[in-house]
């Protein structure tokens, strides 16, 4: 496994992070929790030293399956990083009942990171006004927190704005060779180099988007000398980038991870990784996907719950692989179950609660008309 410092903390972290947002799961949703301590504890079993969760995972189950997992142990040889969104933080007494929550299902006495979760342009004025830092601070003091840190979602200016107002130890943001000038960009990750931030990657094969090749993308890939799976290609865009010190990957089976412990074990899995030719080949692959996706849903699921119980993350699911893999049937048979459990687009109010809440900027409410009108109609007896 390789490992990189962690910005100023003196910490050093697993180049791999595992991201405690796609556990496995049931068919009803509920995380199968034999399974997933299988895949916590093999990870910190074989050099992944890097767990990171959240308030609201997984029905704010996340935190408490990870710290069952830790709990014989390993908690002790791992760095844990999770985050508080502001819109739980109701007064500076319910941030603390938050966080002392959050120890409780962690099974721990400290977290090492912990994050003001979705900084963004919406609320940054508003958590400086609160004096939210103040209160990180005050935990810090007390031994309940080691590092503060901030995750972001959204473009360069407010996330300069956000990381020149504090000295922060970390921030996380989405990247990967599809965002390379959006979201924070490279601009953005420089800076946090520069400021000497621990720099988190989330998002770098796009909510798993960038695992798979349709036809057009593998053509790219076939036709370039140097022969490497699609999700190599993803990692070694964001190990590329000497500012980061984690790349987090949210692993749903063993396989997987056991698959990226390998990648991210070769000796070549380093900064400056990738030639000139080699990001010339990406550029081609990202034009070639950008020909095929519609709708940039990574399913971080920030969006629900739906009000009116549109499963909005599995509709742009159904429509984008119907749309990338050319094969629409096979999508509209699988949105008949969405429609079978009340869950399908036309239940969509326009209420418009969902939009302001998308990392993505998606314009939700049109994209799921769109969707609908392509999917709607199988009928199976």
């Amino acid at each position: 496994m390789q490992y990189r410092p962690y910005g100023k903390t003196g910490w050093n972290v697993s180049l791999l992070g595992m991201g405690c947002m796609r556990l496995p799961r049931f068919d009803d949703g509920k995380v199968d929790r034999e399974k997933a301590y299988e895949i916590i504890r093999y990870a910190a079993d074989h050099g992944v030293n890097y767990f990171d969760t959240a308030f609201g995972y997984h029905g704010r189950t996340s935190e408490e399956i990870l710290g069952e997992a830790l709990a014989d142990g390993r908690r002790e040889r791992v760095i844990i990083a999770t985050k508080q969104p502001f819109f739980v933080m109701k007064s500076k007494d319910e941030i603390r009942r938050n966080l002392e929550n959050t120890l409780t299902k962690l099974r721990t006495s400290y977290v090492d990171a912990y994050l003001i979760h979705n900084v963004n342009a919406h609320n940054w004025q508003a958590i400086q006004q609160m004096g939210v830092l103040r209160e990180y601070e005050k935990f810090r003091e007390e031994g309940l927190i080691k590092a503060i840190a901030f995750s972001y979602h959204g473009g360069y200016d407010t996330f300069a704005e956000a990381l020149s107002a504090y000295d922060w130890d970390m921030c996380q943001v989405q990247h990967n060779f599809m965002d390379w000038d959006r979201e924070v960009t490279r601009k953005g990750i420089e800076l946090a180099g520069q400021k000497g931030c621990a720099l988190v990657v989330m998002e770098p094969i796009k909510g798993g988007n960038l695992a798979k090749a349709p036809d057009c993308v593998k053509s790219v890939y076939e036709e370039y000398p140097i022969q490497r799976e699609p999700v190599e290609w993803a990692f070694r865009y964001a190990a590329n980038f000497p500012q980061v010190s984690c790349i987090l990957s949210g692993m749903t089976t063993l396989e997987q991870l056991k698959q990226n412990i390998e990648i991210f074990s070769q000796d070549g899995m380093t900064a400056g990784n990738l030639s000139e030719p080699d990001l010339a080949m990406l550029a081609k692959v990202r034009a070639a996907y950008e020909s095929v996706v519609t709708i940039p849903c990574t399913g971080c699921e920030y969006c629900m719950p739906c009000p009116h119980h549109v499963n909005i993350p599995g509709v742009f699911e159904m429509y984008n692989t119907a749309k990338m893999f050319d094969m629409i049937e096979p999508s509209r048979r699988t949105y008949m179950f969405i429609t079978n459990a009340g869950a399908n687009a036309s239940h969509c109010e326009e209420c418009g609660e969902c939009e302001p809440k998308c990392p993505q900027g998606i314009k939700i409410i049109s994209e799921l008309k769109t969707a609908h009108e392509a999917l709607k109609g199988w009928v199976e007896i």
